[in-house]
C-alpha cells in the first residue's frame, strides 16, 4: 500500500502541466484566423482600371493660308484628356494661339470652341484637324473589340539610310494601318533639308505610303526619307 501511494501522486503531478497548457492551443488558432482582415484591399474592380486605358487618335491633316495644322488627341475612355500639335504654322500668332485653342477644347470636350483672336486662320484649321480626330474615336468606339484592338498606336523606326550629305532616318507612328505621324530621328544639318522635310512629312500623311515626290533642291535627302520610310512601312506589314 505504502508503494501505490507515491505511484498515484506522481501521477497527478504529471498531469498538472498539461493541464496548464492546454489554453495555448486557443491562443493558436486565434492569430491565424487574422489574415483574412486583409482581403478588402483588392476590392477594387479590375474591369475598371482596363477601361480607363489611353487611346491615341491624329486628326486629319488641314491645309491653311499659312501652313498644314493637325492635331493628335487623347482619350480616356470618351472624355478628351490631352490635345498635341502634330503640324502648325511657323508664325507667333500660331504658338501664342495653342494653348488656349487646346485649353477650350478640354473645357469643352468638343470641337465647338472660340476662334483665337488674330489666328482665325489656324483656329479653323485646328478645329476642322481636332473634329476629324472625335468621329474617327467615334467610329472605333462603335466597332467591335477586335477593331478597337487593331487601331491602336504603333511606332516603328525606319532604317537608317547613309546619303551624301549625311544620314537619314524616319520613325513612323501607326493607328492601325494609318500613318498618323512622321519624324526625323537622323537627318543632314543642311538649310535643303530643314526646309524639306516638312513637305516629305505631308506629303507621306497624304498619300499614306512611300510614293511621294522628290522637294527640289533636296534629292539626296528626299530618297533617304523614302527609303527609310518604305523599311519603317515593310517592318510594320511584316
Amino acid at each position: 500500500m505504502k508503494r501505490v501511494l507515491p505511484v498515484l501522486v506522481l501521477s497527478v503531478a504529471g498531469l498538472v502541466p498539461l493541464w496548464r497548457y492546454e489554453p495555448s492551443t486557443d491562443t493558436t488558432s486565434t492569430t491565424q484566423a487574422a489574415p483574412p482582415a486583409a482581403s478588402p484591399s483588392a476590392s477594387s474592380s479590375p474591369g475598371s482600371a482596363a477601361g480607363s486605358s489611353a487611346q491615341v487618335v491624329a486628326g486629319s491633316t488641314v491645309k491653311t493660308e499659312k501652313g498644314p495644322v493637325q492635331v493628335e488627341v487623347t482619350f480616356e475612355g470618351d472624355r478628351i484628356s490631352a490635345v498635341r500639335m502634330l503640324q502648325q504654322p511657323n508664325h507667333p500668332q500660331t504658338v501664342a494661339a495653342v494653348p488656349k485653342l487646346v485649353e477650350e477644347t478640354l473645357e469643352a470636350q468638343s470641337a465647338d470652341i472660340d476662334t483665337v483672336s488674330g489666328a482665325t486662320v489656324t483656329s479653323e484649321g485646328y478645329k476642322k484637324s481636332l473634329q476629324a480626330a472625335l468621329d474617327a474615336n467615334d467610329t472605333t468606339a462603335a466597332a467591335s473589340p477586335s477593331a478597337s484592338a487593331s487601331a491602336t498606336s504603333q511606332v516603328v523606326a525606319g532604317s537608317t539610310v547613309d546619303t551624301q550629305k549625311g544620314p537619314v532616318q524616319v520613325e513612323v507612328t501607326f493607328e492601325g494601318d494609318r500613318i498618323s505621324a512622321v519624324r526625323m530621328l537622323q537627318q543632314p544639318n543642311h538649310p535643303q533639308t530643314v526646309a524639306a522635310v516638312p513637305k516629305l512629312v505631308e506629303e507621306t500623311l497624304e498619300a499614306q505610303s512611300a510614293d511621294i515626290d522628290t522637294v527640289s533642291g533636296a534629292t539626296v535627302t528626299t530618297d533617304g526619307y523614302k527609303e527609310s520610310l518604305q523599311a519603317a512601312l515593310d517592318a510594320k506589314g511584316a
